[in-house]
């Protein structure tokens, strides 16, 4: 079977997954794409490209695969239709947290946007989701989009959105941090890790702010800070550098995957503050590393982490978060990782690729 991968915006998580995909599967996958930058602009234009290069494929696919980031509307007016289309939703428009700093927010034109995403699954032949809460945050913000329209809501397309959606989790490379592992140590002070984007979707606000509490309290830990850096630090990084000095052991992006793996496999809690993860890629890669993860009773963390076999580990509020967090340090000899069976390698594409190979096949007989 020859599925094409059209990716708008080839870069991180998304770029990721593409290649991942297309070295696990049984089937032949190629992949067509524009560099990951002007995301407004690939959303709006980057399917005006990519159907001027899909019609020079000579040997068309079975199935075309693309994500959210493709005006699939644009896109399908271009090219002449001869395959399933199916569209796979890492993030949606419609619940995505805006930076306060962003124009088009302050302006409130990212309804634009929103109905980019609206039209594609309108014209997907199937629609998926990377975890439960993704799509149900997607139908609840499709339904609340439908109701500031002016009129024609047309709200019956969401029982025609939901019939031909379902729930296809990432499939992560989890196996490639078993050659760096470490056995855990129990660090006294225990290592705190922080591993995301320095976004303020990951409200690094809050996480900072908890530590610097904790730590003018006299509560010992280390810190390590890791994750992709862009142009612009975000200010919260920049203050914790100076506040926290004494506790942090790495400040930065590492290059080395070898690294980063290490620093995973070191580390003893990981906080997490997020406002937004419709899956959360880099706390499965500390949680298989075994890492103990404290979450948000919120976004996708109670699905990913069996809230009501673990309930210690999840927080409602930021007091709450540094009342645990203050408790799992000092007594962190005694809360193994070893009490939690989270089993983050069904994650891992050695188990999911089947899962998706399947499914494609189902949507090509469609």
């Amino acid at each position: 079977m020859k599925i094409l991968i059209i990716e708008p915006f080839f870069t991180g998580s998304h770029k990721k997954w593409a290649l991942e995909y297309q070295k696990f599967s049984r089937h032949e996958i190629s992949i067509l794409s524009l560099p990951g930058r002007f995301w407004k602009w690939r959303m709006h234009g980057g399917a005006i490209t990519l159907s001027k290069e899909y019609n020079k494929i000579k040997n068309k696919p079975d199935l075309i695969l693309t994500t959210d980031m493709l005006n699939l509307p644009v896109f399908q007016s271009l090219v002449k239709k001869t395959c399933p289309i199916a569209i796979y939703f890492h993030e949606n428009q419609f619940t995505y947290p805006w930076s306060k700093t962003d124009l088009d927010s302050i302006l409130q034109r990212d309804k634009n946007y929103a109905f980019i995403n609206y039209s594609s699954v309108l014209c997907a032949d199937h629609i998926f989701f990377n975890s439960t809460f993704h799509l149900n945050s997607f139908i609840n913000g499709l339904d609340q989009y439908l109701n500031e329209l002016p009129d024609f809501n047309e709200f019956q397309n969401i029982t025609q959105i939901k019939n031909k959606s379902s729930v296809l989790f990432l499939g992560l490379n989890l196996n490639k941090f078993d050659q760096y592992y470490i056995l855990k140590k129990n660090n006294r002070p225990p290592l705190i890790l922080w591993n995301h984007r320095w976004e303020y979707d990951k409200n690094p606000e809050s996480f900072f702010k908890i530590l610097t509490n904790l730590s003018k309290k006299g509560v010992a830990f280390k810190l390590v800070i890791l994750g992709q850096q862009f142009r612009t630090v975000h200010p919260s990084f920049i203050a914790a550098k100076s506040k926290l000095d004494k506790h942090i052991i790495h400040f930065g992006y590492t290059k080395s995957f070898k690294n980063y793996s290490q620093w995973l496999w070191a580390s003893d809690l990981l906080p997490i503050t997020s406002f937004q993860d419709f899956f959360g890629i880099s706390i499965v890669e500390a949680t298989y590393c075994k890492t103990l993860p404290l979450v948000p009773r919120r976004l996708s963390y109670p699905e990913l982490f069996q809230e009501k076999k673990y309930p210690n580990i999840f927080y409602d509020s930021d007091e709450e978060l540094e009342i645990k967090l203050g408790n799992f340090i000092k007594n962190n000899s005694k809360e193994s990782y070893n009490k939690y069976n989270f089993n983050m390698k069904k994650y891992d594409w050695l188990n999911m690729v089947s899962i998706y190979d399947n499914k494609m096949e189902e949507i090509k007989s469609l």
